[in-house]
């Protein structure tokens, strides 16, 4: 439904993946927002004043009004669902088409991040938080390229995007995953090469990506 009345928004986080994800969607929305930049394992998630809005104590977190919540896949589709439609964004209304978005968005977030990608992340570039793990690494890098194979034969069969002609919030999932593939040197199909030049061209992308760099880091 379109907002209504003013209030006050704040997205909560940069610096990695998931703010991204967020900050993309509003930027998609072009809803009014504050950015509050914090970032993991700075000390800013550990204050009480965040604590009280995310007791995860993780990035990010959105405060739209007096409604609050976190977990970047959740915050993009509720700001789809809530704000979307004037753009285009909202997810499918038809039950079989909204459990394919589903399909995808769950896809994403577990074989692509929570059960691959992150793992890579976790114990190679956070290696002197978590432990190094080179078997799991290793092993997580050959199941991402796998089911990144997946991706790219689902894809193949209608497309452009990962729903068909419409860009949606399981398109910002996907291409923040691939994103952090490329970082990380993980072979991709040539399918999701083009796909990611599509999105990323986005000016959306490049205004989240903007805003997902603190000042204070390293280009």
């Amino acid at each position: 439904m379109p907002e209504k009345t003013q209030h006050t928004r704040i997205l909560w986080g940069a610096g990695s993946s998931r703010p991204l994800r967020a900050l993309w969607m509003l930027h998609e929305l072009e809803l009014p927002f504050e950015h509050r930049p914090i970032r993991s394992r700075s000390g800013e998630t550990l204050t009480p004043e965040y604590t009280r809005l995310n007791p995860s104590q993780k990035i990010p977190t959105l405060q739209d009004g007096d409604f609050t919540m976190s977990e970047s896949a959740a915050i993009v589709n509720y700001l789809a669902t809530t704000y979307g439609a004037a753009k285009n964004l909202a997810p499918p209304a038809d039950p079989r088409e909204r459990a394919r978005y589903d399909q995808w968005c769950f896809f994403v977030m577990m074989e692509l991040d929570a059960n691959t990608l992150y793992i890579i992340r976790r114990h190679l570039d956070l290696a002197d938080v978590y432990g190094e793990a080179p078997a799991a690494v290793q092993t997580a890098r050959e199941c991402y390229v796998k089911q990144a194979g997946a991706a790219a034969t689902r894809l193949a069969r209608g497309g452009p995007y990962v729903m068909g002609a419409s860009f949606s919030g399981a398109d910002i999932l996907l291409t923040s995953s691939l994103a952090g593939a490329l970082k990380r040197d993980l072979e991709l199909p040539a399918r999701l090469h083009d796909y990611l030049a599509l999105t990323t061209a986005r000016p959306a992308y490049r205004r989240a990506v903007i805003d997902n760099t603190p000042k204070s880091a390293n280009a």
